[in-house]
């Protein structure tokens, strides 16, 4: 079957039950995602389907046939560069052990691109399921905080950049 994964089309034969996690791990070796508990409950796992956070370890590949699956190594605009909620994240000191980082980054991505103002209940909210074992909970949240100001900003430098180009 065909999957697209990061804005890159593969051809990958595996049984369609077949998680997600296990086949951008395993197939395609995009190894950022990772395996906490494997029954959806820690949000380590996390993926974008179509810009919406899901638990790879639960979701069938598929489900993401006809659809863009994104992962923690395609949310930054290249290689070199971070994405703003990774650099808020550093800014912020959010990981400590780090598992859970590429969860919580990509929840918090997703609730950005839908929210780009959210209050800290809709934070709570769109984090919820998504466990630290490290405690850095009030972390995650000034990170994001931190990253809506920054993408707001860049939003708003981007308009008066194509403004002033007409």
């Amino acid at each position: 079957m065909k999957i697209s994964v990061n804005k890159v089309v593969h051809e990958v034969d595996v049984d369609p039950a077949t998680p997600i996690l296990w086949v951008v791990r395993e197939q395609l070796g995009l190894n950022g995602t990772k395996f906490g508990c494997g029954i959806g409950q820690c949000g380590a796992c996390t993926v974008q389907l179509d810009g919406n956070a899901v638990r790879s370890c639960l979701t069938p590949i598929q489900q993401a046939v006809d659809k863009e699956i994104t992962t923690i190594e395609g949310i930054a605009p290249s290689e070199s560069e971070l994405h703003l909620i990774q650099q808020a994240w550093i800014d912020e000191q959010v990981p400590q052990c780090g598992y859970c980082q590429s969860g919580q980054l990509m929840s918090a991505h997703a609730l950005l691109t839908t929210n780009p103002n959210p209050s800290d209940e809709d934070i709570d909210l769109a984090m919820s399921g998504n466990i630290c074992r490290c405690g850095m909970y009030s972390r995650v949240r000034k990170g994001i905080k931190r990253a809506a100001v920054a993408m707001n900003n860049s939003a708003t430098t981007k308009i008066m950049n194509d403004e002033e180009m007409d």
